[in-house]
């Protein structure tokens, strides 16, 4: 059975959200995956950056 990490929700999470808001949003091929890949990092990064921040706060 399958059992990811925190991490690897966060990822898969950024992956299918971001290739839906490319989709959605964008009306060329190029433009939704350059959308998408954007939507991808800033899902991944902010999860990065808010689970340092909690670290720090219960430090």
């Amino acid at each position: 059975m399958f059992s990811p990490t925190h991490f690897t929700a966060v990822v898969l999470f950024g992956l299918f959200a971001s290739t839906v808001f490319g989709i959605t949003q964008r009306e060329t091929p190029a433009k939704m995956f350059r959308y998408g890949a954007y939507c991808f990092a800033l899902f991944v990064g902010s999860a990065i950056v808010v689970s340092w921040v909690m670290f720090l706060i219960a430090r």
